[in-house]
């Protein structure tokens, strides 16, 4: 999944990216408001976290152009700020949560990965389909009760495509959403990926989870894990 951080304080953005890379997150930073705001603009991030004291243009006001402009992801304010007023104040620019510094990273984090199920409608960590299961907090992946090993691109491949599963999703919107702005992206290594995870979710090839839609991307097979 991909995020954007939005902090002018370098120490604190150095300690946020290490620790959502950590988690697996392709991560995006700015330190100012306005290249905060051009890279969300260009992106359909998944999350992302804005500092309301920022250069150049302030959070709030960056909330509210991304609002205006139609962009809809999760967004967490940070702010030294911590009057009732000020939390108003940041909600009521489009801000889906608040949270006031000095927090502790568990809290952020699990403040971001619950606005980020609540986004694709998952009211728990676990999103069950069928024999298939995942959970989003351990990052595990099930079929039929038998745990299924996968590294972090895969895992972040199949999330992606469960908690889309209403929609094809393009390669082009896969790659988007597994790697940060300065990555070198191939497209090709999405085929890569999805070929993998068939072998290790579907080894004898009877569920067909993950179905290919000519020329416009894949597709979460529903039918074929509620029908197992």
């Amino acid at each position: 999944m991909r995020l954007l951080i939005v902090e002018d304080e370098q120490g604190l953005r150095d300690h946020l990216l290490a620790a959502f890379k950590k988690e697996g997150f392709a991560v995006d930073v700015s330190d100012n408001g306005k290249e905060g705001l051009f890279f969300a603009m260009e992106t359909d991030y998944d999350a992302a976290i804005i500092d309301i004291g920022l250069p150049e243009i302030d959070g709030l006001e960056v909330v509210r152009s991304l609002r205006q402009a139609g962009k809809s992801f999760p967004i967490i304010l940070l702010t030294a700020r911590g009057h009732w007023k000020d939390k108003v104040d940041g909600l009521e620019s489009g801000a889906d949560d608040y949270l006031a510094k000095p927090f502790v990273f568990d809290e952020l984090h699990a403040r971001v990965k619950a606005l980020m199920r609540r986004s694709v409608g998952m009211s728990s960590a676990t999103l069950e389909l069928g024999d298939y299961s995942l959970n989003t907090s351990t990052k595990t992946v099930s079929v039929a009760g038998v745990s299924v090993e996968l590294t972090s691109y895969e895992y972040n491949t199949l999330e992606y495509l469960m908690t889309h599963r209403d929609k094809v999703v393009s390669k082009t919107e896969l790659t988007e959403h597994l790697y940060e702005q300065d990555y070198d992206r191939d497209s090709n290594v999405i085929e890569v990926f999805v070929r993998r995870l068939r072998k290790k979710l579907d080894p004898e090839n009877t569920r067909n989870p993950i179905i290919t839609q000519r020329g416009q991307g894949y597709r979460f097979n529903v039918s074929a894990a509620a029908n197992e």
